[in-house]
């Protein structure tokens, strides 16, 4: 106790010029102002005008769906203030607001969060947190990096990955109860959107996909959260970030990724860093649209690094964390007065998130050593000179004691007592709908973003007139039967590796299906209905033109349904090969890696197609099998093959002839059977749908595994609260 006796004393010392926390704490909706005629005087929290605490009483009616709140008067100069930039005006004095409940109460007690270390589940991220949100408030979690605040969020919302199990209890109106579909959203920290759709475009599909009922109620919940969250003047402009070289602000975005929650109207929004990326202005605005969204009654809940003076006073509470321990809960002008009793009053001139980060981020003691040396203007660092472990330790200590916790302990058994009304779910758009609006939401993208086809269009085109004229003039004698050969291998094989061009957009395309479905919007059979019903016309696309220019320019046999067997083959072929780029990105979504996975899968099978060695010819047993015999090359190259040559003859002199079976012998191993290039065609389509049916077992397998081990830490969770 001396230690921090004596370091207490130590910071408040550096810290004497710092007001009392009653003079100088604003309330929670504030701005600093400056006296007139004191224009040139440094902004100061004793120049702001005289703020009264607010007292709110939480009041929820039995059997009902109102909530009673009872406010204090507001100063006159906050309501001139608030007239300009918060859309709610104050409440007169003595007002007693009745609104719908469009919110829910949270409460998460002794919430601890272990995350699985080498042997066994030891290192504890958050350790017995306790706190609550109500409905029409904005509840913070706050601290430095490494300190569980989005590991405490992801736990209240029931989102924690595998790694991670949780003891204690959530209550969401005063019953432990699981947040039910469409109840509750959560954004997450990382924005994943649809560049080439406009923010409207984007909003109505997700509402499409989320929603039951008829497309013109839906139009309406998408105008209300494009309202919500301030975004009509960037309603019809491309949302951008990916393929195009302008789109939306990162502030504009992160309201895009808040409002595709808000369609679903939840109860209760998750939302980890909202001001993630954002400079002093756009967090600013976030601040207020979430505070006039917090007005309508959801109970809003999100974790933050730091803020600047102005954001800091929106917040209604704050849960301050620091190495998983819980430094304060409560309301967040309480938690100045909070640092005040510990010995750590915030200087004047200082925001208050940065003196509660500067007295609890460890990190601050590597700038400590460093400087302990050096000396400042008044002969040593006093502002840098406090140590942390000290300051945590005495908040700590501090708040265990306080009547701030105590307060906590007394409301969380008044949010519990009793149960209010459950939550349920809002019901889902049908399968068939979902696929519907997927296919066409895909073929809109796919329209618009070149590098989806477009690209693969034109290269395409490009190689198949390269080949075409490298290969042409070779005529139909059985000296040409091997320029065919190499002509069909080339076109065959490097079309497939030039498919690889296209990881990008398949990649952003899994990252967009990985997003919805985290928030159960859709699944993995939808989206692969839908990637595959969208990509059909795009591949006919790409294969029609690239079949016919290489098919006469090399001088194939002129038959028309000897061309559409070549277009189905090679449009069968951009089937498998899109399988398999899916394949590969499902199980690593960097390009990199991607990228090199594929070129070399592309290889192998080239080497193993029978082109530079007949197939029964090559070394067993693993280039025979299996390399050999899941090469989609070797069935596609054998059926083109097989439609070219089987039922012809070539002369050899003036009496002999010799069929096109024993032609190719020497050149490329097929079957004698007319039959044969429909089995090989057969072959295609079955792989292809092999390739989908292995990422539907990818992508199922990972959801699965996630909703299994939920189901187990909710028993472990409910085992341990019965042992109680």
């Amino acid at each position: 106790m001396e230690e921090i006796q004596s370091q207490s004393d130590n910071y408040r010392s550096s810290s004497s010029s710092a007001s009392s926390p009653a003079s100088r704490v604003p309330s929670s909706n504030f701005f600093y102002l400056r006296k007139p005629g004191s224009l040139r005087q440094p902004i100061s929290f004793e120049d702001s005008p005289e703020w009264e605490d607010t007292d709110i009483d939480v009041r929820v009616e039995e059997g009902g769906d109102s909530i009673n709140i009872a406010t204090t008067p507001v100063s006159p100069s906050l309501s001139k203030l608030n007239s300009g930039s918060l859309p709610s005006p104050p409440l007169p004095e003595g007002a007693t607001a009745v609104r719908k409940i469009a919110g829910a109460s949270v409460v998460w007690k002794d919430l601890t969060v272990t995350i699985k270390g080498k042997r066994k589940y030891s290192d504890k991220v958050v350790k017995s947190s306790n706190g609550y949100a109500l409905p029409g408030t904005i509840t913070v979690i706050m601290g430095p990096a490494k300190s569980g605040k989005s590991t405490l969020l992801r736990a209240i919302a029931g989102r924690l990955p595998h790694s991670a199990r949780m003891y204690g209890e959530v209550f969401v109106n005063g019953a432990k109860s699981h947040m039910p579909y469409g109840s509750y959203g959560f954004v997450e920290r990382e924005i994943t959107l649809i560049g080439s759709l406009t923010v409207r475009e984007f909003l109505y599909y997700s509402a499409l996909l989320q929603l039951p009922g008829f497309f013109c109620q839906k139009k309406s919940v998408v105008e209300d959260a494009i309202h919500a969250m301030s975004l009509g003047d960037c309603s019809n402009k491309l949302i951008g970030g990916y393929c195009y070289m302008k789109g939306l602000s990162n502030g504009e975005r992160r309201r895009v990724s808040i409002a595709r929650e808000l369609v679903m109207r939840p109860h209760i929004l998750f939302i980890d860093e909202p001001l993630y990326h954002l400079d002093s202005v756009s967090a600013l605005l976030m601040m207020v649209t979430l505070k006039k969204l917090a007005s309508t009654g959801c109970a809003i809940i999100f974790t933050i690094y730091q803020s600047s003076t102005e954001v800091f006073g929106l917040f209604d509470r704050i849960c301050l964390l620091s190495n998983g321990n819980t430094l304060f809960f409560g309301e967040t002008l309480a938690c100045l007065q909070h640092f005040s009793n510990a010995g750590f009053p915030c200087p004047i001139m200082q925001s208050p998130s940065d003196h509660f980060l500067r007295a609890i981020n460890t990190d601050f003691d590597k700038i400590i050593a460093m400087c302990k040396n050096w000396q400042d203007d008044n002969g040593d660092f006093s502002s840098v000179n406090m140590d942390t472990a000290v300051a945590i330790r005495t908040l700590e200590a501090t708040y265990k004691s306080s009547a701030d916790a105590a307060a906590v302990e007394t409301m969380i058994l008044r949010l519990t007592e009793k149960e209010g009304p459950v939550l349920k779910s809002k019901g889902k758009a049908g399968t068939a709908t979902r696929i519907a609006v997927l296919t066409w939401r895909s073929l809109l993208i796919m329209s618009r973003e070149w590098k989806y086809y477009w690209l693969r269009l034109i290269l395409y085109m490009i190689f198949a007139l390269s080949v075409g004229t490298v290969f042409s003039g070779s005529g139909h004698s059985l000296s040409s039967v091997v320029t065919k050969v190499a002509a069909i291998f080339v076109f065959v094989s490097f079309t497939a590796l030039l498919s690889i061009s296209g990881v990008p957009a398949v990649i952003k395309e899994v990252e967009v299906y990985t997003s919805e479905e985290s928030n159960h919007h859709l699944g993995a059979l939808i989206f692969l209905f839908g990637q595959l019903l969208s990509s059909i016309p795009f591949l006919f696309l790409i294969s029609i033109p690239s079949s016919v220019v290489f098919y006469f320019l090399i001088g194939l046999r002129d038959e028309f349904s000897l061309l559409m067997y070549f277009m189905l083959n090679f449009f069968m072929c951009l089937l498998v090969n899109d399988g398999l780029m899916l394949v590969v990105v499902s199980l690593s979504r960097d390009v990199f890696w991607s990228t090199l996975t594929l070129v070399s899968v592309q290889v192998v099978m080239m080497l193993s197609a029978g082109y530079f060695r007949i197939r029964n010819a090559l070394p067993g047993p693993v280039w025979t099998y299996p390399i050999s015999y899941i090469a989609f090359h070797t069935y596609s190259i054998q059926g083109l093959l097989e439609n070219e040559y089987i039922g012809t003859s070539f002369a050899v002199g003036q009496v002999r002839t010799i069929s096109g079976y024993q032609a190719l012998r020497s050149a490329y191993d097929i079957s004698p059977d007319k039959n044969s290039k429909w089995q090989n065609l057969l072959i295609l389509f079955l792989m292809a749908v092999g390739y989908r049916i292995l990422v539907f077992v990818v992508l199922y397998f990972r959801v699965g595994k996630k909703k299994s081990l939920h189901n187990i830490f909710k028993c472990n969770r409910d085992t341990t609260n019965n042992a109680r």
